[in-house]
């Protein structure tokens, strides 16, 4: 049977999560269904590929002392404005996921969409990303607030640590919840892992993420200089000014400024990826942290720190050794060890990853 089946995402900036919806859409079009990507912002990084309704719900610009308190309720009311002529178009879905915490919040306020078959997709450790940094009362209230938006709602954690922080850490009850991994579609992967790689001739290790906090740029730049590795740093990725410029004073403070190269972002870090020695993530916290999986098709050897989240659910078995504390010096242990003798990768390490099985799980959702 084909079907609509609607993906909702507050913008498309060059995000882990981000990419995995858009991955997912494409999937799912080409089996023949017919797939609607709905965008709260136009914020639009990615390509939107063949196949897929691309929508745009702008947030209308509206001034006033109680612009931020009445947001998620006007947001979600012109979301309820425009989902009518996407349901006359295209039929009633029968699955909407939505992504993001911002968009979940939008979401549940929606009147409309109470009566679809809609699961949220959880992508990070709540616990870190959101309730990391508070304590006491502020603390208890955005865990309320977080409950109250999931509350008995139907869930998809991208990985098993995702999903048992919700519970055991956020205290959350969900009505079902149920852990599917990213999709990564292995041939296409390695197609666009041989294009051009602008840094071909250097040698380099590399590190892709968004510049975010959670991701502890400091560390990875603080266990390169304790690694001493005969080789320069690749960092792809952009991020707020603030949180970069942070990440360029840091890189100055070590005197890494010969050693380090800032790639910005791009759609396609996968040639990067391939022509590193290895990938490094040095992350507090991760959802399921994509890149990892993608050096592993790319066999590319990873190393990463053991953070709360998927990591320690990628680097199984032969891959297990090079997980680090959450020191800058262990990370640069790990480093020097996979350095010196770095481990010999296979498809069994990231095959339970992979399109085909991802997206069929994706459908049996369908209602």
């Amino acid at each position: 049977m084909k079907s609509h089946i609607l993906f909702i995402i507050d913008g498309l900036p060059g995000g882990g999560a981000e990419n995995v919806t858009l991955t997912l859409a494409k999937g799912i079009a080409q089996r023949g269904h017919t797939v609607t990507l709905l965008s709260l912002s136009d914020r639009l990084d990615y390509e939107i590929p063949d196949g897929i309704n691309y929508v745009v719900d702008h947030d209308k610009v509206v001034k006033g002392v109680f612009r931020k308190l009445c947001e998620l309720k006007r947001r979600a009311a012109s979301l309820d404005r425009l989902l009518p002529e996407i349901f006359r178009q295209y039929g009633k879905p029968t699955l909407v996921i939505s992504s993001l915490h911002k968009t979940d919040r939008i979401v549940v306020r929606s009147r409309l969409l109470r009566a679809c078959n809609l699961w949220f997709c959880i992508h990070g450790m709540f616990s870190r990303s959101y309730l990391g940094n508070k304590t006491g009362f502020s603390r208890w209230l955005k865990e309320r607030k977080i409950k109250k938006v999931y509350k008995n709602r139907n869930i998809i954690s991208v990985s098993d640590a995702v999903g048992e922080d919700l519970v055991k850490n956020v205290g959350l009850k969900p009505q079902t919840m149920m852990t599917i991994y990213n999709p990564f579609h292995l041939d296409e992967i390695n197609a666009r892992a041989v294009q051009n790689n602008p840094y071909s001739q250097e040698t380099y290790i590399a590190h892709v993420g968004r510049f975010h906090h959670v991701k502890r740029h400091d560390r990875l730049l603080e266990a390169f200089s304790l690694a001493s590795l005969p080789c320069k740093l690749v960092i792809v990725g952009q991020g707020e000014d603030t949180v970069t410029r942070m990440i360029q004073d840091k890189v100055r403070q070590l005197n890494l400024q010969d050693k380090v190269i800032f790639a910005g972002f791009t759609k396609n870090p996968l040639p990067v990826i391939k022509g590193a020695k290895m990938v490094v993530l040095s992350s507090d916290s991760e959802g399921l942290p994509s890149v990892l999986i993608e050096a592993l098709i790319c066999h590319t050897p990873v190393v990463s720190t053991a953070c709360p989240g998927g990591a320690s659910e990628i680097m199984t078995g032969e891959l297990q050794p090079f997980l680090a504390d959450l020191t800058s010096a262990s990370l640069a242990e790990k480093m020097r060890k996979a350095w010196d003798a770095p481990p010999k990768i296979n498809e069994d390490m990231y095959h339970k990853f992979s399109y085909d099985i991802i997206i069929e799980r994706y459908l049996s959702l369908q209602k």
